[in-house]
């Protein structure tokens, strides 16, 4: 096998490596054999190089004028549209979820790309009455400065794209933090802006740990906007230090979500509308399906029939085109899904199916678990009330 390809941090448009001199291997996590890359282990250094970049960047990139940042922008997707396949395989390697979801993450991508192109000639302001006389008023968009955005592993293009795009089209800069697990899926899309002509500086990339990257980013005087997204307890330290240093927050955290199915729903649509939202993603989204409150009219009918649907999904890496649920992202994550399994045994909830590590034969070298769901579960339970990010319904 050949070597891994080794990549490194953007800063002021030149890929350069870390100052430690560190680095940390990207595994496959349906295939722990697969090193899909391997990435800068960075410090607070380069993140200091990092936002003076996007600092000096800033002088230039606001005075660019919006509908031409969009024309860039529009490039860019086009360049999605192209690369789309590609992009989505990497993802599938780098996150485990099968390639109908990867390529659908890479298209959040490009219609996001779209969308913020054409927000380059809407960028309006407002005219008011004045209360007093010959005076006029209006108000015009500005923009604020270095964003600071530190991105989640489960969708490792769209949710950068979300913070990234409408940045840039402002006229802000940005130092992006992508999750450790999929920095790959980062980079490919900020080759496209790169490609379409966004300017050196003006979008830079630091990976590395939240400890030694995340921290510093937002700790730095001059990031003016700090978006995080991932879970609730690093969020509201986000918040925390936001706060101290007067700056922009915007968080996305986590989510217990219910489906509430009547007694006179369509149960076909239900099982299949049920299957995705609690194992698509291996349950591994805020948005998940974790909770099903179902009326008790109805209730015994559907736990078995989801029973039964969730036993023959197939299960294994993501690239195989008849593979409906891939793996956890790490071996950690895993063992908070077994660790919730357990959990719910013990509070008293009854297992309808799953509950089990899944590791002979090919899936011996990747993080699997089968989709899992209780019944008879008690609003007080812990596992009706935190996320497990894992295929518990």
């Amino acid at each position: 096998m050949s070597e891994p390809k080794l990549y490194k941090n953007l800063i002021n448009g030149q890929w350069v490596e870390s100052a430690t001199g560190r680095t940390f291997e990207n595994r496959n996590p349906a295939d722990t054999r697969d090193v899909v890359g391997v990435f800068q282990d960075s410090d607070e250094r380069d993140v200091r190089a990092a936002v003076e970049a996007a600092q000096r960047a800033y002088t230039t990139w606001r005075l660019v004028p919006a509908p031409k940042r969009g024309e860039i922008l529009f490039k860019a997707a086009q360049l999605l549209v192209e690369r789309k396949e590609q992009y989505a395989r990497d993802m599938t390697r780098e996150m485990g979820k099968v390639l109908a979801e990867t390529r659908g993450d890479v298209q959040e991508a490009i219609d996001m790309c779209f969308f913020m192109a054409g927000e380059g000639r809407r960028l309006y302001g407002q005219t008011t009455p004045s209360e007093m006389p010959n005076k006029f008023q209006m108000s015009v968009r500005q923009p604020l400065g270095v964003c600071g955005l530190i991105t989640p592993w489960n969708f490792p293009m769209a949710i950068p794209s979300w913070k990234i795009l409408p940045a840039l089209l402002v006229g802000n800069t940005v130092v992006i933090k992508p999750a450790s697990d999929t920095p790959l899926s980062v980079l490919n899309l900020v080759q496209c802006l790169l490609d379409a002509g966004v300017p050196d500086g003006a979008i830079n990339i630091v990976t590395g740990s939240g400890s030694k990257v995340g921290e510093p980013l937002m700790r730095h005087p001059d990031v003016k906007v700090i978006s995080f997204t991932g879970s609730t307890e690093v969020g509201s330290r986000v918040a925390r230090v936001g706060a101290e240093g007067m700056k922009h927050v915007s968080l996305e955290m986590g989510g217990k979500n219910p489906m509430i199915v009547m007694d006179d729903a369509n149960l076909d649509l239900v099982v299949e509308g049920a299957l995705w939202g609690a194992f698509g993603t291996s349950g591994q989204r805020c948005t998940a399906t974790s909770r099903l409150i179902a009326h008790r009219a109805i209730v015994g009918e559907l736990t078995e029939r989801l029973g039964d649907r969730a036993e023959r999904l197939v299960i294994g890496n993501g690239l195989e085109p008849t593979t409906q649920m891939g793996p956890s992202i790490n071996q950690a994550q895993l063992e908070t899904v077994m660790e919730y399994v357990r959990v719910g045994q013990s509070e008293g909830a009854r297992l309808v199916c799953g509950g089990l590590r899944l590791n002979e034969g090919a899936l011996g070298h990747g993080y699997f678990h089968q989709p899992t769901i209780f019944t008879d579960v008690k609003r007080s339970m812990r596992i009706a009330q935190e996320e497990s990010f894992g295929p518990v319904l």
